[in-house]
């Protein structure tokens, strides 16, 4: 079993209600085990700008899928919950992001762990922080010390 974190995103829609429903399916997958869920926080958007608030959080997994299925689940639970991909860093129902899978370093087509702006983005090192403040995150250190480095 590995442990690994997943960022939860939404602004569309009844945010919450869609994120706890996301952890519900990741729980209810065979070979994920639900370990914590962190705080959901409201967040300004990134990127395109002209959109609704965030509703942010993270999860952590113990899980025997090997990261590339692991994502899968993710992109399948997103589905499921009504997410289209057509405007990068636009609005959406649910985003479920791959942030940290184990003590792997993973630079493949399509996956990339941990997460490459995670290191930037205070709306996923601040619920990962929450979840384990001595996590560290390989190739970018402590999570608390990459959320130090924002101030």
């Amino acid at each position: 079993m590995t442990l690994a974190y997943v960022a939860l995103g939404a602004n569309l829609g009844p945010r919450e209600i869609t994120l706890l429903r996301a952890v519900d399916l990741l729980a209810e997958t065979e070979g994920i085990d639900v370990q914590a869920v962190s705080q959901l926080r409201e967040t300004e958007p990134v990127g395109l700008v002209e959109q609704p608030p965030f509703l942010n959080g993270a999860v952590a997994v113990e899980t025997s899928l090997p990261p590339r299925q692991l994502l899968e689940r993710l992109l399948e639970v997103e589905r499921t919950l009504g997410r289209v991909r057509d405007v990068r860093w636009g609005p959406r129902f649910v985003d479920l992001d791959l942030l940290v899978y184990g003590d792997q370093h993973i630079d493949e087509p399509g996956l990339r762990v941990p997460h490459p702006r995670l290191h930037e983005r205070r709306f996923a090192l601040e619920p990962l922080a929450e979840l384990d403040p001595e996590l560290t995150i390989p190739g970018i250190g402590r999570v608390v010390d990459a959320l130090a480095a924002l101030d």
